[in-house]
């Protein structure tokens, strides 16, 4: 994410000594996982409240500027609109939180969004995305392009080699994953996760947000993600600022899920044609 975090004197002596209690965490994740996390009669509104956290996105070989164009329409117009006048949101200004592309599409994402009148980040994935490989003077340069583009967000992929020999590093924003791996965001992790923001926090005043990414699909899954954050954190982390979820197809769950509430019955291919 971008970088506005001017910094906290790191103790490494402190994060040495930190251990985790793994049959703790898995018996935590299995109760997040189990329990309906939202009575039935708020999870229309909690499901609009997850949409203005996705960052919307689109990391494909063949992303064009044409499917760019579509991805940005949604991201502006991510629910049908009778149905927010239904639940009467039609004037909340609902979006999702973000765009995300490669560096290299920016460009057609700004200029979407600009088209559609709607003015929210634009986040690239520069820095040698997914891998994380490639030369340090390479990846700054990305970053500068695509910055240059337009690009008011950037998810940086850290060279990992530096967190396994224990050369640590401050960010605005950790990610459970790139969304490219075999196994991208799980509740486990995530609660490891989340508590190191807590125990941050503490420890310096500094909020450091948290982005799970990859393999969140269900809208049942984003209320729990919802509920994980709000009880670990508070509801000051339930804010874009703090909490974006990455993803390319949950907003289609959820759009379904609102259209089932609105009209009692679920919705055909056709009856969600953007999504």
């Amino acid at each position: 994410m971008s970088t506005h975090n001017q910094g906290t004197e790191l103790d490494l002596s402190w994060i040495s000594k930190i251990q985790v209690n793994h049959p703790a965490v898995l018996r935590r994740a299995e109760q997040i996982q189990a329990r309906r996390p939202v009575k039935k009669e708020w999870q229309a509104a909690w499901l609009l409240k997850a949409v203005t956290f996705i960052d919307l996105t689109t990391l494909s070989g063949d992303d064009t500027s044409s499917n760019i164009q579509r991805l940005c329409y949604k991201a502006k117009y991510p629910i049908r609109e009778d149905l927010l006048k239904a639940l009467n949101m039609h004037d909340k200004g609902i979006t999702t939180a973000a765009v995300c592309v490669y560096p290299a599409r920016v460009c057609d994402a700004v200029k979407a969004l600009k088209a559609v009148g709607c003015n929210i980040p634009v986040a690239s994935v520069a820095t040698g995305f997914p891998a994380g490989q490639t030369h340090l003077k390479t990846r700054l340069e990305e970053i500068r392009l695509a910055v240059e583009d337009g690009a008011t967000e950037i998810d940086v992929v850290i060279n990992r080699t530096l967190v396994l020999t224990g050369q640590w590093e401050g960010s605005d924003f950790i990610k459970t994953s790139t969304g490219k791996e075999t196994v991208n965001a799980t509740f486990p992790v995530a609660i490891v996760m989340l508590r190191a923001i807590r125990d941050f926090f503490w420890k310096t005043g500094n909020k450091i947000g948290f982005k799970p990414a990859g393999g969140i699909r269900s809208a049942k899954d984003s209320l729990a993600w919802l509920s994980l954050v709000k009880e670990e954190l508070g509801d000051e982390w339930l804010k874009p600022e703090l909490f974006r979820i990455g993803a390319s197809t949950l907003l289609s769950d959820i759009e379904r899920q609102i259209y089932h509430h609105v009209t009692g019955r679920y919705a055909a291919y056709h009856d969600l044609p953007m999504s």
